[in-house]
């Protein structure tokens, strides 16, 4: 989909934003780019945040869905704005094994407070891309608190 953004900086925007989260930085994820609708996040791997088998957990999957999902939308959001999930629903795929975990999130559906958006999760092994996670989340354009 071709979305235009309501602000000519919603790159900086993103950037800016991302770099206020800690527990990104604190898991060392990387925004990768950032274009309107659109968002991906890359985290290399850590054995400190994998589940019993040595896998990436869930709940870091998740995190990453979350968040490529709430920056693809927030690109679209006006200046003043911030961004929340109010919900999503991620489906596990496939185990998450591999080097790198990489986040894409596209916008299904940009409306003026509540926006769509599809984030998939892939493992990349060896150089290849396997999908990991599919996510489905709605997100609120919120004032800035």
């Amino acid at each position: 989909m071709n979305f235009v953004p309501k602000t000519k900086n919603y790159k900086q925007k993103v950037e800016d934003s991302f770099k206020l989260q800690k527990f990104m930085d604190f898991i060392g994820a990387k925004l990768i780019k950032v274009a309107p609708g659109f968002c991906e996040i890359h985290l290399p791997y850590n054995e400190n945040l994998t589940q019993q088998d040595g896998f990436f957990h869930a709940g870091i999957i998740s995190t990453l869905a979350d968040n490529a999902a709430g920056y693809a939308s927030f690109s679209l959001m006006e200046e003043d704005a911030s961004v929340l999930a109010v919900e999503f629903k991620l489906n596990l795929i496939s185990p998450g094994v591999g080097d790198l975990l990489i986040a894409r999130a596209n916008v299904l559906k940009s409306g003026k407070t509540l926006s769509v958006c599809r984030a998939d999760v892939f493992t990349m092994k060896d150089g290849v891309e396997k999908l990991c996670a599919a996510s489905q989340a709605t997100l609120i354009q919120i004032k800035k608190l």
